[in-house]
């Protein structure tokens, strides 16, 4: 396979260059919490709100943070995924109407997963098979999506009344929050699969090259399905977990969710052309964003600013991808 085919010192140019990137993240962390300091000495100053801002930024990151490693893997793959947002609101709302909420929380929790997944694999299906270009056709699908969820819902916010679902939010684990512990179960089990199975390595694959993965054996359409399919799993966990901490589902819900999970994987590594990419540098991403929502509200800074700041973070992290990946090709080259 390619990524298995790859020279030594490639691969360890790439090792070294993610863990310099995670670094980066990690200093960008520091300052973050540096500016917070200097601008709210009086907060900082008290250890218990500092843990529970912690855990407060963790628990607001949980739910997109899921979203963005199945988004992390659709962009290593050389593909795109508009619909990630819409996919929750139609996941949502679906688990809570009146008739899913009667089967209680397990048919709650799997209408979410199933809806995730069968919408997640329509696009694959329309991608792969249908070659239609991945930018319309999860742009159609977030359309079609949310459209579909306003119908369901008519319009209208749906409240859940299953208290096991509504307790997901609220429930502790050893002080941490349950939110927390899934994003870190989806997390750990997104970078095995990664890079630690044949799936993973195929997603590397087909992503750098789909023509050369195709000649090297891997079903390249299917793997494509099973990569959206995949986001779309990922949407209906992240459906539940929102529906937890609102209580309710509406068509309105993740709201602008694929932009932040697209920016999120670019900021930690992930190329936009595909065919390489880290989870860990994702989550790392996640919680630069989140920190810096965390960072405006403590400092009442309205949200058009912030806006800016993460629009700027966004390009700058574009422009040195390009600058390092362009250094990487000449290095290669000689």
């Amino acid at each position: 396979m390619i990524a298995e085919t790859a020279p030594a010192s490639q691969k360890k140019w790439r090792l070294d260059d993610n863990a310099v990137r995670n670094l980066g993240l990690v200093g960008v962390l520091v300052v973050l919490v540096i500016i917070g300091i200097v601008t709210k000495p009086e907060l900082y100053s008290d250890p218990t709100w500092v843990r529970n801002n912690v855990l407060t930024i963790l628990q607001q990151a949980s739910a997109i943070g899921v979203v963005t490693v199945g988004m992390t893997f659709v962009i290593i793959g050389g593909g795109i995924d508009l619909s990630v947002g819409a996919i929750i609101a139609l996941a949502g709302v679906w688990a809570t109407t009146l008739a899913t909420q009667s089967h209680g929380a397990i048919g709650m929790i799997f209408t979410a997963l199933v809806v995730g997944i069968a919408v997640g694999l329509v696009n694959g299906v329309l991608i792969s098979y249908g070659r239609l270009v991945p930018f319309i056709a999860t742009l159609a699908m977030l359309v079609s999506a949310r459209g579909l969820a306003a119908q369901i819902s008519g319009k209208q916010t749906q409240v859940s009344a299953n208290d096991t679902i509504n307790s997901i939010a609220t429930t502790k684990l050893l002080g941490v929050p349950l939110l927390v512990w899934i994003l870190a179960v989806v997390v750990a089990a997104g970078w095995v699969l990664l890079n630690r199975t044949t799936f993973g390595r195929r997603t590397v694959a087909v992503g750098g090259n789909p023509e050369a993965a195709r000649l090297a054996g891997i079903n390249v359409k299917r793997h494509t399905v099973l990569l959206y399919a995949l986001s779309g799993l990922c949407c209906g966990i992240a459906a539940i977990m929102l529906t937890s901490q609102a209580t309710s589902a509406q068509a309105a819900m993740a709201n602008l969710y694929e932009l932040d999970a697209i920016a999120a994987a670019i900021i930690g590594g992930t190329l936009l052309s595909g065919g390489r990419g880290t989870i860990i540098g994702a989550l790392f991403g996640v919680l630069v964003f989140s920190t810096i929502t965390n960072l405006f509200a403590i400092n009442n800074l309205s949200t058009e600013v912030q806006n800016m700041v993460k629009g700027g973070i966004i390009v700058a992290a574009v422009l040195i991808q390009q600058f390092r990946y362009r250094s990487l090709t000449q290095l290669l080259k000689r």
